[in-house]
C-alpha cells in the first residue's frame, strides 16, 4: 500500500483540456473509434495530436460513429499531458496540417478540466441523405433510393418516434447495450425545395443505439414507398419484429450533424445541401 504522502502516477498535475469540433469524410474508414490494424478516425486524430502535443494527449469523441458514417459537427475532448502549450488558434492550424486531408477540425477551443465528449453530453443531432434521382455526384454522401416517395406520410411516422420508447427492435446487438431506451426530442423527414430530388431524415435524441439511425430510415422508406403503414411503425416501438434489421439503409447517407451540452440551446441544422451534390 502507497503511503498517502507518496506521490502516484495520478498525483501528476492534470494538463489543459481542449473542445474540438471536428468533421469528417467517413468513406475510408472503419468508424470512428481506435482499433488495431483498423483506419479509424480516432486514430488518425490521435497520431496528428501526438505529433503536435506529445503521447500523452487524449482524444475522446461524443459519438462513435460506424465505419462508412460521416460527421458534420462531431465534437471531441481533447486532453493535454501536463505541460502541453495552450494556444487554440495556433493548435488547429497546426493539427488540420497533419491531418488527412478528408478529416478537419472545424473549432478548437479551452473547456473546464471536468469536460468529457462523451459523458457530458446531452443531445445528438444525426441526420440521413437519400436521393430520389440518380446522380453522378455525392455517392458517398446520399443514399439512392428507387421508389417514388411520400415524404408527407414518411414525416407523419417519424413524428410517432418523438418520446422515450424502447428501442431494441432497431438495433443490433440489443443485449450489448445497458439499456435500449432513448429518448427522442424530435423525428422530422423533409425535402428542401432547393435540393432537387433530396430527402432529409433528421432525429435528435439523447443518444443512439448501434443502427439504431440506419434502421428508422429503413422503415421509414418503407413508409414513403407504401409497403408500410404508420400503424405499423407505431406497433415496431412496442413489439420487435426480425424484418427491421433486413431493413437496414447503407451508412453512405448518414452524417452526426452536431452534440449538444447542458446550458446549450438546440441550434439551427447546417444548411441541407452541405456536402453539395
Amino acid at each position: 500500500m502507497i503511503p498517502s504522502h507518496a506521490p502516484s502516477k495520478t498525483s501528476a498535475p492534470a494538463g489543459a483540456v481542449l473542445r474540438a469540433t471536428i468533421e469528417y469524410d467517413g468513406s475510408r474508414y472503419r468508424g470512428w473509434q481506435a482499433q488495431v490494424n483498423a483506419r479509424t478516425v480516432q486514430g488518425v486524430l490521435l497520431s496528428a495530436a501526438r505529433e503536435l502535443w506529445g503521447p500523452g494527449v487524449r482524444v475522446h469523441g461524443a459519438g462513435r460513429t460506424d465505419a462508412g458514417v460521416h460527421a458534420l459537427g462531431q465534437v471531441a475532448s481533447v486532453h493535454l499531458p501536463p505541460r502541453a502549450r495552450v494556444d487554440a488558434a495556433a493548435s488547429l492550424r497546426r493539427w488540420n496540417e497533419l491531418l488527412p486531408f478528408d478529416v478537419n477540425v472545424l473549432a478548437l477551443s479551452p473547456a473546464p478540466p471536468s469536460f468529457h465528449a462523451r459523458h457530458d453530453a446531452v443531445r445528438r443531432v444525426y441526420r440521413y441523405r437519400i436521393s430520389t434521382r440518380r446522380t453522378a455526384f455525392g455517392k458517398p454522401f446520399v443514399y439512392w433510393a428507387k421508389d417514388a416517395l411520400d415524404v408527407a406520410a414518411m414525416d407523419r411516422a417519424a413524428r410517432l418516434l418523438a418520446g422515450r420508447h424502447d428501442f431494441a427492435g432497431f438495433c443490433e446487438n440489443p443485449e450489448g447495450h445497458d439499456s435500449t431506451i432513448v429518448v427522442v426530442e424530435e423525428a422530422r423527414v423533409t425535402a428542401p425545395a432547393e435540393a432537387d430530388g433530396l430527402v432529409l431524415v433528421r432525429i435528435s435524441a439523447s443518444h443512439f443505439l448501434w443502427k439504431m439511425v440506419r434502421r428508422v430510415v429503413g422503415v421509414l422508406l418503407e413508409v414513403g414507398a407504401g409497403r408500410m403503414t404508420e400503424a405499423q411503425v407505431a406497433r415496431l416501438l412496442v413489439e420487435r419484429s426480425v424484418e427491421v434489421a433486413r431493413l437496414t439503409v447503407p451508412p453512405s447517407g448518414l452524417f452526426l450533424e452536431s452534440v449538444g451540452y447542458p446550458g446549450e440551446a438546440a441550434g439551427e441544422p447546417p444548411h441541407p445541401l452541405r456536402p453539395a451534390f
